[in-house]
């Protein structure tokens, strides 16, 4: 990598966008070609979501883990031909106001920008495109003969496994942690921001807001106008 002023290490849900992997996901099932499966599998989604906002609560690595065997079955293909339109219908009208000014704040700073999400990589394009990312780190379903199999490429990125990426990437760069930021909203990401020098809680949630307060970490909100 070319010298650079640091790099900023950006979370996506929640941080940049509204959206999240279980909407993202009801676009792809609302769209499966079998209109019964597709029936099948919105209503099997709808009557989980509260199982899944406490696993989500408890445990973000075991969320994924759970959540993205829901795409067994699915082809790869056919889930890299829909990113385009999941981005326009779902994505793109999810992105927060300030979310742009806050990338291209850094870019102008000379920050090398990265995507650090526990997303999965087929539905990422469009998003790495639009905001004009320089590297994304992201989950990747397992495939066998191109069918997804439900189960996601190991080490499945989630809370320290997001830090073993930022470690990585500082090192292959050589970028001191001091040069670092990284930017996130949920409290699940707590050693994410604490990998960096300069960690930042963007739309946080009650927990990731009261440890940004104790830490002295600055606060961003990038729903609206306010700084």
């Amino acid at each position: 990598m070319s010298q650079c002023a640091g790099i900023a290490f950006y979370d996506l849900d929640g941080t940049l966008v509204s959206s999240n992997v279980v909407t993202r996901y009801a676009f792809f099932a609302r769209n499966l070609p079998s209109r019964a499966r597709a029936a099948l599998k919105y209503s099997k989604l709808v009557a989980s979501v509260p199982f899944l906002i406490g696993l989500d609560f408890y445990s973000r690595r075991l969320f994924n883990e759970v959540f993205y065997r829901e795409y067994r079955g699915m082809s790869q293909e056919w889930l890299l031909g829909l990113a385009e339109g999941l981005f326009t219908k779902v994505v793109r009208p999810s992105i927060h106001p300030r979310a742009q000014d806050l990338i291209e704040t850094d870019r102008a700073a000379g920050y090398r920008l990265v995507l650090v999400t526990g997303e999965l990589d087929f539905a990422l394009g469009p998003v790495v495109r639009h905001f004009g990312f320089d590297e994304v780190v992201s989950n990747q379903l397992h495939y066998e003969r191109g069918i997804a199999t439900g189960e996601v490429v190991a080490p499945l990125l989630a809370e320290h496994e997001k830090v073993a990426a930022i470690s990585r990437l500082l090192q292959a760069s050589q970028t001191d942690r001091a040069r670092a930021k990284a930017y996130s909203d949920s409290f699940s990401d707590v050693p994410m921001l604490e990998a960096v020098g300069i960690p930042a809680a963007v739309n946080p949630d009650r927990r990731l807001k009261r440890v940004a307060v104790e830490r002295g970490w600055p606060i961003l909100e990038l729903r609206n106008g306010k700084g």
